[in-house]
């Protein structure tokens, strides 16, 4: 890798590599990463037939399934690929930012485990967990096709919460027939639940205002109290990936396309089977949408009762981490795959809601667990440098085995409620599998894309409460 300045690092273009490779990072993170095979991987990547510009990976990169998880590649529409490997198996894994009209200092610590405890109750979470929202699979191929509006139209929500996620909550295109069985049966019973690992609800307030003018806009204020919901599309995004994994094995050898790895299984994305799994990644990203959507009506309902009906809650943004999307980008349509990573468009994009075409668009950052999580801008800088993409969040660096045999959950709970953050969850390990210690520093990651112009600071905001799966 050659440094270009002091937050770029390239893999020059080998024969094998139809495009250099871009790396975000600063001089202590590009040592780690160097350890981490992930670079090859971004190596790998630029191979693809079709890709444009270069293969690149933001600062919480770390070793994924074909690309690596902090990946952004963009493809041409004619002659590029679609590739599973360059979404992720939890299509559409994405962060929602409430905002409320209460202050930290009309939350009690008593409030926080309240909330906390009455989200874990009202919000199922867990490997497999079943929600309280019982559908049939005519209503649920409904949600796949209509995505969050369905939610909205059920009575999970207003109008206005749609204004403000990516695509409003819905992918036009979006083929129920594309998917298995399999899969509409593992989300059938699914709406409404957190899920495992890193998915989380955190109870949150603004500690630190980077950029008054942009917080104003976005409706921020020190010391206000939000909230963060981080899932995706549950079991039926795993299954919609590992389903049409077995489909691009088969599309990569009639195409006569040569991978790098064979995790980096594609098709031509203007072929049939490319199609057919860009409308079941559509259909699985309108689950996610639908999901986050239940969860926030859900978390609505639970602050009312224990703060009291005057309570305010809105939707800041939705982002997505994991998605494919046709963008426009310098007057040319390409298909942009992020995996780990998130859109950071800046001022001016007609996607945006109204509020925010003058300030850009917010991107949300979760820490770790018990660290600080930040609203960011995007950047005109980020348009031109990065197809409008940015980070999303700190990048593991342990296994999660490795965390479990380091360190003791019950102790890192009482060490964090020593520090005034509550924490709930269904068992020890899952709390010890996101120790802090597992991930990169997320102020770190932050601080690279702000200064590599990606993403700029907004507001950082600190953990009061979380509830994990």
């Amino acid at each position: 890798m050659k440094k270009i300045d002091y937050y770029k690092f390239i893999i020059p273009k080998t024969d094998d590599m139809r495009v250099e490779g871009l790396i975000f990072a600063d001089d202590v993170m590009i040592k780690d990463i160097k350890k981490d095979n992930s670079w090859k991987q971004v190596a790998n990547v630029a191979s693809l037939p079709g890709i444009v510009g270069r293969s690149m990976a933001m600062p919480d990169i770390h070793y994924g399934y074909g690309f690596p998880i902090g990946g952004v590649a963009a493809f041409d529409l004619e002659e590029g690929v679609i590739s599973p490997g360059g979404i992720g198996y939890d299509i559409n894994c994405g962060v929602r930012l409430l905002k409320t009209n209460l202050h930290i200092s009309e939350v009690t610590e008593d409030d926080v485990k309240k909330i906390c405890d009455s989200l874990y109750k009202n919000v199922p979470s867990g490997v497999g967990s079943s929600g309280k929202i019982n559908i049939s699979e005519s209503e649920l191929k409904k949600v796949l096709k209509d995505g969050a509006k369905w939610a909205v139209q059920n009575g999970y929500g207003c109008d206005k919460d749609l204004e403000y996620s990516e695509e409003n909550g819905c992918f036009e295109g979006a083929d129920p027939k594309t998917l298995s069985k399999r899969a509409i049966t593992r989300g059938r019973p699914q709406l409404g639940t957190l899920g495992s690992g890193n998915h989380f609800l955190e109870l949150q307030f603004v500690g630190k205002i980077f950029d008054s003018d942009t917080a104003d806009q976005y409706g921020l204020k020190d010391g206000q109290i939000t909230l963060m919901i981080h899932t995706g599309s549950r079991g039926l995004g795993f299954q919609v990936c590992d389903d049409y994994l077995k489909v691009m094995r088969e599309a990569s050898s009639k195409y006569n396309i040569d991978l790098a790895d064979r995790q980096l299984a594609c098709a031509p994305y203007k072929s049939s089977r490319g199609q057919r799994y860009f409308s079941a990644m559509k259909c699985a990203a309108n689950y996610a949408w639908a999901n986050r959507q239940c969860i926030m009506s859900s978390v609505r309902e639970t602050l009312r009762d224990i703060m009291g009906k005057r309570t305010e809650v809105e939707l800041l943004y939705d982002v997505c981490h994991n998605i494919g999307k046709v963008e426009e980008h310098k007057g040319r349509k390409l298909l942009l795959h992020r995996k780990g990573a998130t859109r950071a468009f800046g001022p001016g994009r007609k996607e945006l809601p109204d509020e925010y075409v003058n300030t850009g668009q917010p991107v949300l950052i979760p820490g770790t667990m018990g660290s600080s999580s930040y609203v960011l801008k995007g950047t005109e800088k980020a348009m031109g440098e990065s197809f409008g993409s940015t980070c999303h969040g700190a990048g593991r660096t342990w296994s999660r085995t490795r965390a479990k045999k380091s360190v003791k959950g019950s102790q890192l709970r009482e060490e964090l409620r020593n520090r005034k953050i509550y924490v709930m969850a269904k068992r020890m390990k899952t709390i010890a599998e996101e120790a802090p210690q597992a991930y990169k520093d997320v102020s770190r990651v932050v601080n690279i894309c702000h200064n590599a112009g990606l993403s700029e600071r907004v507001a950082k905001l600190a953990p009061a409460g979380v509830v994990k799966g």
